[in-house]
């Protein structure tokens, strides 16, 4: 199959390229630069073709899906900065890729959204998945809507995050509220859930969860990470108007001052007072996903450097 892959040059989108690559399908990416050191990697190593484009401009789609088969859409973000907002990204981003999937006749559609998604979300993170969900599901597409939860991996920028903490300060600070529950997922499941849908009829028209077995609070994740790393630590519980205050700050500083999308945001702290779980049971059974602990998970990287 021929397949286009957008926002492949993240953290999990290499891992869906590696997979699909591996599964025998043939690739197109959709990158901002040719010429950068991610899309120079996915050429040498898979023989993916490139074309230069962005989802919030239309007009450079022009071309990007003919020929295609499948759209494997992955572009999101968690910080915002300058144009990339989670309006733009997430809605106009996403309504740009099924228009030009569908005036390229490309039928099968894979797109990425979130656990937690939902209508009148709290954030606006969900929000946005939510209204980028309707798209897809009213594009007439073949599509079908994954909802992972926190994907970790040795490149992620979560779980890595706190190790980092761990390593370095003896005190490992916790925001938000300190009930809620996540079911952390290795972005290995998450590519295989992808890759394997593209293959797999009974998923066309589904939404999936995609998690882990157990649901932890992130007192408990920071344990789980600790445990691995053999180190232990004082963990501060942040009071929330404070972390709101930090928060603010940060989104000041990065996206006005340095032009960056900021390390925290009060959007973030938003969805850290919710529960953020769902059911594995039906991905994993359909596309043969094995249940991973997030301590087995985390182990296969993170222990090396214990």
């Amino acid at each position: 199959m021929r397949v286009l892959v957008t926002g492949a040059t993240g953290f999990v989108g290499r891992e869906v390229v590696r997979q699909v690559h591996e599964a025998g399908h043939s690739i197109r990416m959709l990158a901002r630069r040719r010429n950068s050191p991610s899309a120079e990697e996915a050429i040498a190593r898979y023989g993916v073709e490139v074309h230069p484009g962005d989802v919030l401009e239309a007009a450079s789609l022009d071309g990007a899906v003919k020929g295609m088969e499948a759209v494997i859409h992955l572009v999101g973000i968690i910080s915002e900065v300058g144009d990339s907002t989670f309006e733009n990204v997430h809605m106009r981003g996403t309504g740009n890729i099924v228009t030009a999937a569908r005036q390229a006749g490309a039928r099968r559609f894979v797109h990425m959204s979130a656990l937690g998604t939902r209508p009148n979300a709290a954030s606006r993170y969900h929000q946005t998945k939510w209204a980028a969900e309707e798209l897809v599901r009213h594009s007439g597409l073949d599509y079908t809507i994954f909802r992972p939860s926190l994907i970790y991996g040795p490149r992620d920028q979560f779980i890595n995050l706190f190790a980092r903490m761990i390593r370095l300060s003896p005190v490992v600070p916790l925001l938000g509220s300190p009930n809620a529950r996540f079911q952390p997922v290795p972005v290995e499941a998450v590519a295989a859930a992808f890759t394997r849908s593209l293959s797999q009829p009974k998923s066309v028209g589904q939404i999936y969860d995609l998690c882990g077995p157990g649901a932890l609070t992130l007192s408990e994740i920071v344990d789980q990470i600790m445990g691995v790393l053999q180190r232990r630590r004082l963990k501060l519980q942040v009071p929330l108007g404070l972390a709101r205050c930090q928060a603010a700050l940060l989104e000041f500083i990065f996206r006005s001052l340095l032009r960056k999308a900021a390390p925290l945001n009060r959007d973030q702290l938003i969805m850290l007072q919710e529960d953020t779980v769902g059911n594995p049971q039906p991905a994993n059974e359909l596309f043969g996903l094995k249940p991973v602990t997030l301590r087995e998970g985390i182990a296969g990287y993170l222990g090396r450097d214990a």
